[in-house]
């Protein structure tokens, strides 16, 4: 079983610094990242064959599995959509797929950024989990900018367990995510 840096990072150090600094005396309730899941608004785009198999291949390159291809809850006939018509792009990350991942956005993609500064410190929900908008796909290397018609956006929730804001901020920061600094 193939271990990667930040998976063991996180169990060989960083677990036992989050278990002092948050006084928590049981390991089960030290924050983890239990899943991460990307999402690929696609629109309309997933009608057309062609289209819909570049963007199903660049999203399985990022995220290393073969993404699902969500359906339209609604029907809104504003926009044309129909119940069931195909939207969106999402995948679910979880154990060594999900640290490669992680440690490739927070090593490689982020500094990607064109006057990058660090991500938003205030993107937690209540239960702790942190959510961040990527609004091109062609900044991860996996991606031919020469094979790219129009860049995506995709959304990265990750999911963290046992958790608030301040103590899923903490363990992110452990695991090297680069946070914007407040003047």
């Amino acid at each position: 079983m193939k271990h990667t840096n930040l998976k063991k990072k996180y169990f060989g150090s960083i677990q036992a610094e989050l278990s002092r600094e948050l006084e928590l005396g049981n390991i089960m309730s030290i924050p983890r990242v239990s899943k991460i899941v990307i999402n690929m608004g696609t629109g309309e785009k997933l009608r057309n064959k062609e289209t819909k198999e570049k963007l199903v291949n660049d999203m399985a390159a990022i995220t290393g599995q073969k993404p699902k291809v969500q359906p339209a809850k609604l029907s809104i006939s504003g926009f044309g959509l129909r119940e069931g018509m195909p939207v969106g792009l999402t995948s679910t990350l979880r154990g060594d797929k999900m640290y490669d991942f992680l440690e490739k956005l927070i090593a490689v993609v982020l500094p990607r950024f064109r006057d990058f500064r660090g991500v938003r410190a205030k993107s937690f929900d209540k239960a702790g989990n942190y959510t961040l908008g990527v609004s091109e796909h062609t900044v991860f290397p996996e991606i031919d900018l020469a094979k790219v018609d129009k860049p995506h956006g995709l959304e990265i929730t990750i999911v963290i367990t046992d958790s608030d804001a301040r103590k899923s901020r903490l363990l992110l920061e452990k695991l090297g995510m680069p946070f914007e600094k407040v003047e």
